[in-house]
């Protein structure tokens, strides 16, 4: 499994609202989606972006940090080999992407997850 991006995710009470602060305020203007509980915005001259949810709409937890790679399948098999807690069990969702939550060592709910047309939509 190769890592090929990290995205922040970052818990609010209401997207709108902190689409604001996120949008306006700080220059990730490019909203790239939007479902209702989870909206990722980028800046259109750095690429740096944030993820916003408000609950996770399909896991028990909520991640802290998003992790996409290339083969979500090895990823998950490996997680079971080194006994690590599957907080949400290898899923395909129904807005597409295949994924799994994995919890750290230290206790971070991690979202490993594989978009099927490379990095895009939501995690």
């Amino acid at each position: 499994m190769r890592v090929t991006r990290v995205i922040a995710d970052l818990r609010v009470a209401d997207l709108r609202a902190a689409k604001g602060f996120w949008a306006d305020y700080l220059g990730l203007s490019s909203e790239e989606f939007d479902l209702g509980w989870v909206a990722r915005h980028r800046s259109p001259d750095t690429g740096a972006e944030v993820q916003l949810l408000t609950r996770d709409a399909s896991a028990p937890e909520d991640p802290v940090v998003s992790v996409l790679v290339d083969d979500v399948d090895a990823g998950y098999a490996e997680a079971l080999d080194r006994g690590y807690e599957i907080v949400h069990p290898l899923t395909t969702e129904p807005w597409g992407v295949r994924r799994f939550f994995v919890r750290a060592p230290d206790g971070t709910v991690v979202n490993v997850v594989h978009h099927p047309d490379g990095d895009s939509g939501p995690a």
